[in-house]
């Protein structure tokens, strides 16, 4: 049962680094915390960056250190605040947990062992501003015996009076190079092959996002074998194919809204995601040389306005046939208020 077991495990979670030191790309933060492992001094952290950066593995990685698998149950409570978002979850589990004295006992079994408990809280940007107001007076009451962690990927979420208790580590997008390293050795254990278009493909479609990075490998190599191509990444990617996009904005060019109403009914019809299309849409009118820099404002705005309009829930094909209207409106130099009936 034992291989079962291992061949199942996501690779996210296996290749998971385990120590601090481990963590790719994020030097400075790495230098702060490996000091505060030598020392057993740590004051309330928030983490803050753009997904798949390493903030949750630093949090956890720091806390295992700290404490060593036999305290860590006890010493360190564990929370997604996309859940337990509410200000009852304050006043009972966090206020609980936090409220309890632990013993001063330093060092069991090589770990410092500090005399606090470690309250990580990830995705907190997502707590509600009443939960988080609560919070304030439990950092207060409770600073000598617990530590809170704050795991976020929007620091403007997270309420001044919380943020300003916290020292505050910002995780940096991870470059091509970093993701292309720990892809690389990921398929060395796995026994992949991944030819270097493959690999620039997986950089590119997962901007900066590791977790994501080798999310995707896992689906490939489990539904395509040992050797992946980069067409095999794009499919398991969700990623819209590059033809696609680039035959709608053609169509939008040549200022025929019949045919462009017609790639938007086609394309609602294959079932792509519209948010990820409108992504790559930007990213193509950005780098199109035969776009004028004002087109590409107009254009824009239009993008984020329906961006926002998805996010509220609003209908996909009615928001997609906007984007088309207006980047025709755009790309032929039509006035703002055009109208297509005359």
């Amino acid at each position: 049962m034992a291989p079962i077991v291992q061949s199942s495990q996501p690779w996210v979670e296996k290749y998971r680094p385990k120590q601090v030191k481990d963590v790719a790309h994020q030097d400075e933060v790495v230098r702060v915390l490996t000091n505060t492992l030598e020392t057993g001094s740590c004051p309330h952290m928030l983490f803050y960056g753009p997904p798949g950066t390493g903030k949750t593995t630093t949090a956890l990685a720091i806390a295992h250190q700290l404490f060593g698998p036999e305290l860590y149950k006890s010493r360190v409570l564990e929370l997604n605040a996309s859940d337990d978002r509410g200000i009852n979850v304050v006043r009972t589990k966090i206020k609980d947990f936090a409220a309890v004295a632990v013993s001063t006992n330093q060092r069991k079994s090589g770990y410092p062992c500090p005399p606090y408990k470690i309250i990580v809280l990830d995705e907190a940007d997502s707590m509600t501003e009443d939960a988080q107001n609560a919070l304030r007076r439990t950092m207060e009451t409770h600073s000598k015996v617990t530590r809170f962690f704050f795991i976020c990927n929007y620091i403007s979420r997270i309420i001044e009076p919380l943020a300003s208790r916290c020292a505050k580590f910002r995780f940096k997008p991870l470059s091509e190079e970093i993701m292309s390293s720990r892809i690389l050795y990921i398929c060395r254990e796995e026994g992949l092959n991944l030819d270097s278009e493959a690999l620039s493909t997986l950089s590119s479609i997962s901007q900066g996002d590791l977790r994501r990075a080798i999310t995707y490998l896992q689906s490939a190599a489990r539904l395509f074998g040992s050797s992946i191509s980069s067409k095999d990444l794009i499919s398991v990617s969700g990623v819209i194919p590059t033809e696609v996009v680039q035959a709608f904005l053609a169509t939008c060019k040549s200022g025929n809204f019949d045919s462009a109403n017609k790639e938007v009914n086609d394309f609602i019809a294959e079932g792509y995601p519209v948010s990820q299309f409108l992504t790559q849409l930007f990213e193509a009118i950005v780098e199109a040389d035969d776009i004028s820099d004002e087109q590409k404002a107009r254009i824009s705005k239009k993008l984020g306005e329906a961006d926002k309009c998805l996010v509220d829930g609003a209908d996909e094909y009615l928001q997609l046939l906007d984007v088309a209207s207006n980047t025709i409106r755009a790309c032929c130099n039509m006035p703002e208020g055009f109208s297509f009936d005359g």
